[in-house]
């Protein structure tokens, strides 16, 4: 009995669980119901609780509405590898060296540039960016034609008779290394005219050869900057490969002309009629950023993805500080994304260089300085922005340097404002470029050459010649020329090479001998210290 009361007992509590076991799942259900949240999107708050707030939740997803560039890599950030010095493109993906002169690829992850052409910070877009000269002035010659670009085959073929836009960040490194200038688009037909010129560091801009024309330019000018550029144009045949560089004029200059480009946005020109657009000192209190004015559309801005609580006009006074900026616009039923804008404060630098004297000081940040070393100090320009200025600073020890160095009789070394025209060795006290005392040893001596002062051109081998001889003091004879006693020119000759009695003057004037007598002669030499001299005199012409 005891038995079957337990097992009636056990079946009655089972019945009750069964009957409560909807009750209970009724009731998670609504638990669950009153947990799902849905992320607002607009609020600057992370509503449902996954750790995205607003535009950063893929549940506010909204199409984006701007251009898309045909250049694949427009930035330069997807690489390869990690440059670690010049004419190191190839680390771009996607990015061809169109031209035999080799462009720079810089990134923040290797090589960061010439130590004499600094990129203007901060960078527009991402870690990586190109520099690239136009004309070689120093180091390897004068090469007016020495011009670098970048090439990249299209996404897709950019079609005839269509109009387009290239937008772009343009780069300086100052005014003096940087000046004014036009850069220039060019486009092919086919993707196998990249590069071109190969083998010819001469070869000049693309239209020098076959199957290449120029799209377009745009003139930019900027000092320790970087500014947004535009090129309108509207090609002829459909184009599936670009050239970006400078143009095909040729410029003179004494120092090296280098620039630099990022961010290259290339679209139809309809793509770009709604753009975030800016106005104002972007280191000032009135930087503004703005969109076109649309009826019956409301507007969010947002920065790094996160609502700008109140911001719903079409314009944004940006006091958030630099960062991404978007725009939401909202109407019937559809929303759009409008592309980022970066917002970044310039950052000017300044590189100072200086050679103290022993025992002096120099006053740097408010603070005065008397050892060697690098300072740094961050002032205001007048728009407000930073301005970093370095200081290299070098100590000069007690200095003394050797001089060695020859004349020719009757001429005169000058050094310190003093002239010396005998040989010998002279202890001279000076002042360095610096200003700091130091002392010159000169070794001064003659330089050995000889010029007869009568010839005999009678073929019989023996001074029949009338020429310059030297030893080793003697590099090249320059000029020579020589004089009748009336001043007419009997003989004319330039580059002969010293003590060769197969070269000189003869006696002859277009193949007339001249009669004996005395002529003068004028010549340039060039001799051991790589200077040419003037020397002059007369020679006895014997028969």
């Amino acid at each position: 009995m005891r038995r079957s009361y337990c097992w009636m007992i056990g079946l009655a509590l089972s019945s009750q669980f069964f009957r409560l076991e909807p009750f209970w799942e009724q009731l998670s259900h609504r638990f669950e119901y009153l947990e799902k949240v849905d992320e607002i999107c607009d609020n600057g708050k992370d509503d449902d609780g996954d750790g995205l707030i607003d535009l950063n939740d893929p549940d506010c997803d909204c199409p984006t509405f701007g251009p898309e560039s045909l250049i694949p890599n427009p930035s330069f950030e997807k690489k390869n590898c990690c440059p670690q010095g010049v004419s190191q493109l190839n680390c771009a993906d996607t990015w061809i060296q169109a031209s035999e002169p080799t462009t720079d690829y810089l990134n923040t992850c290797g090589w960061f540039g010439w130590p004499n052409l600094q990129p203007p910070k901060p960078i527009p877009d991402g870690e990586g960016f190109v520099g690239f000269r136009n004309g070689r002035f120093r180091g390897g010659g004068t090469n007016a034609n020495w011009k670098e670009y970048a090439g990249a085959c299209l996404l897709s073929p950019m079609k005839a008779n269509t109009q387009y836009r290239l937008r772009f960040k343009f780069g300086f490194v100052n005014e003096l290394n940087s000046p004014p200038t036009n850069i220039t688009l060019f486009g092919t037909t086919d993707c196998k005219n990249l590069p071109f010129g190969v083998g010819n560091p001469e070869f000049g801009c693309p239209t020098n050869g076959p199957g290449w024309i120029e799209l377009g330019s745009v003139y930019g000018q900027g000092n320790q900057n970087w500014i947004s550029v535009d090129i309108n144009f509207t090609p002829r045949s459909n184009i599936y490969a670009i050239a970006l560089g400078p143009s095909c004029t040729q410029i003179s200059a004494e120092v090296d002309i280098y620039y630099f480009l990022d961010d290259l946005i290339l679209d139809e020109l309809k793509s770009f009629e709604f753009q975030i657009t800016s106005s104002g000192n972007p280191c000032g209190n009135d930087y503004t950023l703005a969109v076109p004015m649309l009826e019956n559309v409301q507007y969010q801005w947002y920065k790094g993805g996160i609502a700008l609580p109140g911001e719903h006009a079409n314009k944004l006074k940006v006091n958030t500080g630099p960062g991404d900026y978007r725009v939401r616009l909202t109407g019937k039923n559809e929303c759009k994304l409008i592309q980022p804008f970066n917002y970044q404060k310039p950052v000017y630098g300044v590189d100072l260089n200086k050679t103290l004297c022993v025992g002096n000081s120099t006053t740097f940040n408010r603070k005065k300085i008397f050892d060697a070393g690098t300072y740094f100090d961050t002032l205001k320009t007048k728009q407000g922005c930073d301005s970093i200025v370095k200081l290299v600073l070098k100590v000069a020890s007690d200095l003394a340097d050797t001089v060695q160095a020859g004349i020719l009789p009757g001429e005169s070394y000058s050094i310190a404002g003093k002239n010396y025209q005998e040989s010998g060795k002279f202890q001279i006290p000076i002042k360095s470029k610096d200003g700091c005392d130091s002392l010159v040893f000169l070794e001064l001596s003659y330089l050995n050459i000889y010029v007869p002062n009568a010839f005999s051109p009678n073929q019989d081998n023996v001074n029949d010649v009338f020429t310059i001889f030297g030893g080793d003091d003697l590099k090249n004879i320059v000029a020579l020329k020589v004089y009748d006693r009336w001043g007419g020119l009997v003989y004319s000759a330039k580059d002969l090479a010293p003590n060769d009695l197969t070269s000189g003057w003869n006696g002859q004037r277009a193949d007339h001998v001249l009669p004996e007598g005395l002529y003068t002669y004028w010549a340039i030499i060039l001799l051991r210290d790589e200077l040419q001299h003037q020397i002059q005199g007369a020679v006895q012409l014997l028969r």
